[in-house]
């Protein structure tokens, strides 16, 4: 890797590129953030503590007890947050800022008449905001290396693995051994909203630990990539099961035979596999078709339903109901244009009246000030991400900027299909995401500053500098 000293600020590009054991690094990402990301995908939502409701579950405690050591730690003067800037501390601030102010407006009546149960729900959404901050503003804060991000990816891959290992057992013995292993987590009630089984054609969907197999298709889509970058840079374990990982992943997406995880797949791919080595591109061309290929052969009946599934029709009740709601929902929009009914506020009676559409539900909720925020939130770190990854210029930097980048795209495309914040996976999943993004933001523009001190060198120039220094 790059081996070049330190710059004339103080910048040591040998210490932040070159690649070591993780043990020989006293630095690395600290056990609370990385049993946080294993804890997304690994421990089911619906289980909470009970007078917690459903903020209860343990990702969500993991994420708040994040943002509470990094205040404390903020006003012990222990760290200085403000050196670390990055895009996706914008995208966070437009959304704190649109919450503070919908929240306000809510208890203040401006909103209208509120309800116990509409505040109460405005206080969860409060609490996830505040595990979202814990989330994007440690992860960018303590990852500083490549050698960080695999630790931390690591852990998250123990996650989703684990995740997609119950899906399969699912799809194929269409039973739930979660319910089982749910009656080991003592102290945890189960508070229901997920829907593990449904029915599509002649094959089971399912959703592993998420709630619904639409979760499932676009969480594993957006852990596709990151999985693929530590396939091919990761030096700690073996090989087979790194890939075995990935695969599962790609298994998990065929399962839930979704439209927003097909989207949702085809989206990270796409954006990834342009920043992946030359010798990964060529591979690609080959493993997907041949993937592909595989599952179909292995699941019967699994193309029918997939291009069943992807038959957009006026009568697919999916998206009649979809088309539907649009009169009922630019009603209610009208009606309180500004700050909308209150953050978390939606809560219809009837199914039929469930808006699959973040955009949407946000408009209702908060109005144009949240859905300003929320598009923001849900684009900006993603765009932000994928120009860092074009001027990368390390291997196994660039690789990772853009598979966060692939991955964080994903949000903006999927949360038009459904609410997907309303989601506890994808909503803590994506924040960890956005504070990779800006981990990775940070890293290229040091590396930049770096090449600028060793003499103003191209994009290109340094990366071949970066190869002769690997021999």
């Amino acid at each position: 890797m790059i081996v070049a000293g330190k710059a004339a600020d103080g910048f040591d590009s040998a210490r932040i590129f070159t690649p070591r054991p993780s043990q020989a690094n006293g630095e690395e990402p600290p056990w609370l953030l990385r049993f946080t990301a294993f804890a997304i995908f690994a421990f089911p939502a619906n289980m909470v503590l009970k007078p917690l409701g459903a903020a209860g579950h343990v990702a969500m405690l993991l994420s708040l007890l994040l943002f509470v050591f990094w205040g404390v730690s903020l006003l012990l003067g222990l760290h200085k947050s403000a050196l670390f800037r990055h895009p996706g501390r914008i995208a966070l601030g437009m959304m704190l800022l649109a919450t503070c102010i919908t929240y306000v407006m809510l208890f203040s009546d401006f909103s209208g008449t509120s309800t116990i149960a509409g505040r109460a729900s405005a206080d969860r959404w409060v609490l996830l905001m505040a595990g979202s901050a814990g989330l994007i503003l440690v992860t960018a804060e303590v990852v500083k290396t490549t050698d960080h991000a695999m630790v931390l990816v690591r852990a998250l891959l123990r996650g989703a693995f684990f995740c997609c290992l119950l899906a399969a057992v699912q799809f194929v013995t269409r039973t739930n051994p979660m319910e089982t292993i749910q009656e080991f987590m003592i102290g945890f009630t189960d508070n229901g909203g997920n829907t593990t089984f449904q029915l599509r054609g002649g094959l089971m969907r399912v959703a592993g630990t998420t709630f619904t197999p639409i979760e499932l298709g676009v969480v594993a889509s957006m852990v596709l990539p990151i999985s693929v970058w530590r396939c091919m840079f990761d030096r700690v374990g073996r090989k087979w099961m790194h890939w075995c990982i990935t695969g599962s992943l790609v298994f998990a997406i065929a399962a839930t035979i979704s439209r927003s995880g097909m989207i949702s797949a085809t989206v990270a791919v796409l954006v990834s596999v342009f920043f992946l080595p030359k010798i990964g591109r060529q591979w690609a061309l080959l493993v997907i078709p041949a993937a592909v290929t595989g599952l179909f052969v292995a699941v019967p009946g699994l193309m029918a339903t997939l291009l069943g599934a992807t038959t957009v029709s006026s009568d697919d009740p999916s998206i009649s109901t979809r088309l539907n709601n649009y009169p009922r929902v630019e009603a209610m929009f009208l009606e309180r244009p500004i700050g909308g009914t209150g953050p978390g506020t939606y809560m219809p009676e009837n199914a039929l009246e469930l808006l699959d559409n973040q955009y949407l539900h946000t408009a209702v909720e908060m109005g144009t000030i949240g859905a300003i925020a929320v598009f923001v939130y849900l684009t900006f770190p993603g765009l932000t991400t994928l120009q860092a990854a074009r001027h990368a210029a390390d291997p196994s930097l660039r690789c990772l900027a853009g598979a966060v980048a692939g991955a964080a795209l994903v949000a903006a495309p999927a949360s038009a299909t459904f609410d997907s914040l309303s989601f506890p996976v994808f909503a803590l999943l994506y924040p960890l995401i956005v504070g990779l993004g800006g981990a990775v933001w940070i890293m290229v523009k040091s590396e930049s500053a770096q090449f600028q001190g060793l003499g103003m060198l191209t994009v290109d120039q340094a990366s071949n500098r970066s190869i002769r220094s690997k021999e």
